[in-house]
């Protein structure tokens, strides 16, 4: 007698998630899933607004997600169905990212709804294809002050340790232009909020935690206009003294070298008037960029030449000065000698690079060595001055620079 073939087992039915703005979901599809779920997991505020002929059992949700997620995954494997409830598009900024690595892939089934930063701008009248938005949910503020200076439109997504009054104080701090701003609150909600006003009056005021902040340039309004894209500025861009500053087209090769990523740390050691760290904090606004000066004098210089970015000054000498820093993932070396390379190499995190400049080519040769940075290039640099007759040039040449970068991959 031939052995019954066994019934495979039914699959397990997939963890939904349905964005929500005032208890309003978007989509038939949406709507099956809260009809069908056996588990409804939310904020206390979004359970309440459901229509109470939903048969899932509602389920609070509390502050550890994981705990979460570990609960969807147990019922989950029990053959229930679990849903879970958003804010708007929880592919955006929102627990999609989190829940698919907890969950495994293929598990979730999204359903959005309009994101806030959509409602935001559609209640502003506003396109926002060419806006940037920022997030200040468990990143430091620097990374959404600098998108700001960077784009003249942004959008923040603020949270209740960093509200939209901390942001306006931090954009004052960093002197900040003229931002036209809108603080849209509980958006979709009963209770939904815009505020307009400007820099001084978000630093100044009391905002929902649960708010879109936009901000827009003035050039920003009614045109498609961006702030353009340059390095290697002048140097009379920045105040030195007595030349004490990486010349225009030696800081331009090192930003070529330095390979700037979107986020990260960077430290500018020995900073002089600080135009590398401004110029990358302006480059790559998600950096975090520490410019390290030991001379109260030029770190105070520094200050002033990086008012408008989130450059942050760390007067003291390195090494030392770099013990309290966060390591980082890009340096650039002004200054120091060879001690304050290897300090930097040492706390190089994996795949970084430091860039170096050197004005002898011994000190530049042991900085190349293959156990330190691994390439160097000498820079000539011969600029045109006026001389004699109206429209006459000739060549004043700049001191040598030897640029080393590295390590080797």
């Amino acid at each position: 007698m031939a052995e019954p073939t066994p019934v495979p087992a039914p699959p397990l039915p997939p963890v939904d998630v349905v964005g929500l703005h005032g208890g309003q979901w978007f989509g038939r599809d949406a709507e099956a899933a809260l009809r069908t779920a056996d588990l409804l997991i939310g904020h206390a505020r979004q359970l309440a607004v459901l229509p109470p002929d939903l048969p899932g059992e509602p389920v609070e949700l509390w502050g550890d997600l994981d705990q979460v997620l570990g609960l969807a995954a147990k019922r989950r494997a029990a053959g229930e169905r679990a849903c879970i409830l958003a804010a708007g598009d929880p592919g955006f900024f929102g627990l999609v990212r989190l829940a698919a690595t907890h969950l495994g892939e293929g598990v979730l089934r999204v359903h959005p709804a309009p994101s806030s930063v959509a409602l935001a701008f559609a209640r502003i009248g506003c396109n926002w294809d060419d806006a940037v938005v920022a997030s200040a949910h468990g990143r430091p503020l620097e990374h959404a002050v600098g998108t700001i200076l960077a784009h003249p439109k942004v959008a923040v997504l603020v949270s209740r340790d960093q509200p939209p009054e901390a942001l306006g104080r931090a954009l004052v701090d960093a002197g900040c232009g003229t931002r036209v701003v809108d603080v849209c609150s509980r958006l979709g909600e009963a209770d939904e909020n815009v505020v307009h006003t400007d820099l001084a009056g978000l630093a100044a005021g009391t905002f929902d935690h649960l708010s879109v902040v936009v901000l827009r340039a003035p050039t920003a309004i009614g045109a498609d206009h961006g702030m353009g894209l340059a390095w290697g500025l002048p140097d009379p861009a920045f105040a030195h003294r007595d030349g004490m500053i990486t010349k225009a087209e030696v800081r331009a090769v090192a930003l070529g070298k330095l390979a700037l990523p979107p986020a990260g740390v960077l430290w500018d050691i020995g900073a002089g008037s600080g135009s590398v760290a401004i110029e990358c904090a302006r480059l790559a606004p998600g950096l975090r960029v520490f410019a390290v000066e030991r001379a109260a004098e030029a770190a105070a210089r520094v200050r002033a030449n990086a008012r408008g970015t989130a450059v942050a000054v760390v007067e003291g000498e390195a090494p030392a000065a770099l013990a309290d820093l966060p390591d980082p993932d890009r340096a650039f070396v002004g200054g120091g000698g060879l001690p304050v390379l290897d300090a930097v190499l040492a706390r190089l995190r994996p795949g970084g690079v430091v860039v170096a400049t050197y004005a002898t080519l011994a000190t530049a040769a042991a900085a190349a060595g293959p156990d330190r940075l691994g390439n160097l290039v000498q820079l000539q640099v011969s600029r045109g001055v006026p001389i004699g007759e109206a429209g006459s040039l000739r060549l004043a040449a700049e001191n040598p620079v030897f640029v080393c970068w590295g390590p080797p991959p």
